[in-house]
């Protein structure tokens, strides 16, 4: 079992928390039920995503006689080397490892690829279609920790935040220049590319702002949905942010989504438009987001998805003005990871008992897209 994580945190790993305990959920807002695997070996709340963490799951596997390998370096010879002999890889979207067509050519022993988190892009689905690995994630467990980042982000770049941060901890008290770039969110023309979990959220915790909300999706939602929120359907991207104060990106990686917010469409939006994409950084033109800041096309672009991660330091994103970038966490809060760590252990339960993983868990499976998968991707 091949286990790739993020290292731990500078100082070491945590000996205590800001919080004694996590808030009890008792279910999905759409009725799915929370994991339920047969047990866990970790206190909700702890740090689970990095290597001391090790998704709770040790103490499972090697009680299964299983051999856990958890490892950081995800792009170096000591994973190709772990990978060669691996039956299962387990990645995370905030630090993945990415399983390409001459890697799974490489690995013959791999028969799952699990997500812990939702996006399973960075496995080349073809190639697992094509060598029969199952690609399952753990759907649903941080969509509302992604939709809390995406209006934080929305927030905090219309209300110029970050700036008016840094000067009170430079000592400074620049009112002029705090709110020379401050509006409100009230009234303004807001659309999501994509309304699945993460989209729908973002607009249902939107719609409270007093902002006409607009969206686009493969499938369209109910119309008693529609007239609930005050959703304004669009048949394209193309045809929706030329209206936008606001888009946000929710949307899956795929051809047709790769490459769709550069120069072209970048154009077509308002002049002072924001853009926030918490999806994926392929979505976007790396170098097309820098030049519409520079020229003020852009107000401000905030995301948590770059490309490759972790971003190098000469990244352009990193120094691009009026930004709002973070690394890659909006969905791997602490509630997030006891939540995508229970799923792991249930879709682990379900493959090593021979029992059929979650319909709504399966991405890839019997040598087709599945689940959620057919839902979300393209052949």
């Amino acid at each position: 079992m091949l286990c790739v994580l993020y290292p731990d945190p500078v100082d070491g790993y945590p000996k205590s928390y800001a919080r004694d305990s996590l808030p009890v959920l008792t279910g999905y807002p759409d009725g799915q039920t929370l994991p339920t695997p047969s047990a866990i070996d970790f206190t909700p709340g702890e740090l689970l995503g990095s290597v001391s963490g090790e998704l709770g799951l040790r103490a499972y596997l090697e009680g299964l006689g299983h051999e856990l390998v958890v490892v950081s370096d995800k792009d170096g010879p000591e994973f190709d080397a772990h990978l060669a002999e691996a039956e299962v890889v387990i990645s995370q979207p905030f630090w993945p490892a990415y399983l390409t067509a001459s890697r799974l050519a490489a690995a013959p022993n791999v028969k799952l690829a699990l997500t812990a988190g939702i996006g399973s892009d960075h496995v080349d689905l073809d190639a697992a279609i094509a060598h029969g690995v199952t690609v399952a994630e753990v759907t649903f467990c941080n969509s509302i920790s992604v939709a809390e980042h995406v209006v934080m982000m929305i927030l905090g770049l219309v209300r110029n935040y970050l700036p008016a941060n840094r000067v009170v901890n430079d000592g400074g008290w620049n009112i002029a220049d705090c709110v020379a770039r401050s509006y409100d969110l009230e009234g303004m023309e807001v659309g999501t590319v994509a309304a699945g979990r993460i989209g729908l959220a973002v607009l249902r915790r939107l719609a409270p702002f007093g902002v006409r909300l607009h969206y686009t999706d493969r499938h369209r939602l109910p119309a008693s949905l529609e007239s609930e929120l005050g959703l304004t359907f669009h048949a394209s991207t193309q045809e929706m942010v030329p209206v936008l104060d606001v888009v946000t990106v929710n949307a899956p990686l795929h051809p047709e989504t790769q490459g769709l917010f550069g120069s072209e469409l970048l154009s077509t939006m308002k002049r002072g438009a924001y853009l926030i994409n918490t999806a994926r950084a392929l979505i976007a033109d790396r170098d097309a987001i820098v030049r519409a800041l520079e020229s003020g096309q852009l107000a401000g672009y905030a995301g948590d998805v770059w490309y490759p991660q972790p971003a190098p330091a000469d990244h352009p994103w990193r120094a691009m003005p009026h930004h709002g970038m973070t690394p890659h966490i909006s969905g791997s809060s602490l509630s997030a990871q006891a939540r995508y760590a229970a799923g792991a252990r249930e879709i682990l339960e379900s493959y090593f008992g021979g029992t059929p993983i979650r319909d709504e868990y399966l991405i890839v499976d019997g040598g087709s897209l599945a689940g959620a998968g057919a839902h979300s991707y393209s052949v």
